[in-house]
């Protein structure tokens, strides 16, 4: 009951914020929408605005950043920020009892603050020290939250409900949000969002060009991730769960490269019942 009121409370932004999308126009409502995706008219509306803001302006300042910085430096500004996150990683990699995990982050951010000049440079990556990203919505998840439905937020883009309800412990553990004063504080946020666009540039122009529905693909991806993330279908350790309800969305298994000699991987054996 504590965790459904919390869901609900800090829930309550985005669920306003559908409202009133969805009492703006009818038109936005799908006939059938998959159970995964019951907003997925107000959701195709928020990203059609998203993509709007996407191509007026961070796509064109990240396509700046990208080509006059030199790679040597934006290398640093992502090591700086991943640095940061690597403190909120290692808290809720303790807060799910990954004990290893939670030690890795640990090693990570103390030798790349000691040795690495702030995070500047990313020694421990030299020293094969595993980056384990966590958040909230992760943690959540681990301890049997449900992802609810998807939503697609303004800005922020994909998410689902029970991400969105994390979001604000999210942001009280995000030390850039700690930074003092507030104009230093405001420009490590934009530069960390234009450096985050330049990242995904040629995965969106790669996207932009094929010829699909990108909504549907970019949904389907996001919740694949998100639940791969939780599960760590990576790790044979760990049983893999049912199939997303009605979508059918597996992990995707590449299979080796022909005349490798190796056998295809196949996915593991449905649990006995």
């Amino acid at each position: 009951m504590k965790i459904n009121s919390f869901l609900a409370s800090r829930a309550a932004p985005a669920l306003a914020f559908a409202a009133i999308l969805l009492s703006l126009g009818g038109c936005a409502t799908v006939q059938n929408p998959s159970p995964l995706d019951p907003w997925e008219g107000m959701n195709r509306a928020t990203t059609r605005f998203n993509e709007g803001v996407d191509a007026v302006v961070l796509k064109p300042v990240a396509t700046v950043y990208q080509k006059n910085l030199p790679p040597l430096v934006r290398r640093g500004v992502g090591n700086f920020f991943g640095n940061l996150g690597d403190v909120w990683s290692f808290v809720n990699s303790a807060l799910q009892f990954k004990l290893q995990d939670a030690a890795d982050n640990f090693a990570r951010v103390q030798t790349n603050t000691l040795w690495g000049v702030f995070g500047i440079f990313d020694v421990a990556s030299d020293l094969n020290i595993e980056r384990h990203r966590e958040d909230f919505g992760q943690t959540l998840g681990r301890w049997g939250v449900g992802a609810g439905p998807y939503l697609v937020l303004p800005l922020l883009g994909p998410s689902t409900l029970r991400d969105t309800a994390a979001l604000p412990i999210d942001w009280k553990g995000d030390l850039v949000r700690r930074i003092d004063p507030v104009a230093t504080r405001n420009i490590a946020s934009a530069l960390r969002a234009v450096h985050l666009r330049a990242s995904l540039l040629r995965a969106t122009n790669v996207l932009d060009e094929a010829a699909l529905d990108k909504y549907s693909f970019t949904r389907d991806a996001h919740l694949q991730r998100r639940r791969a993330e939780i599960y760590e279908l990576d790790d044979p350790r760990r049983e893999v769960p049912p199939p997303l309800p009605d979508e059918g969305i597996q992990p995707q298994l590449t299979p080796a490269p022909a005349g490798s000699g190796l056998p295809a991987r196949q996915p593991p054996p449905a649990p006995a019942r």
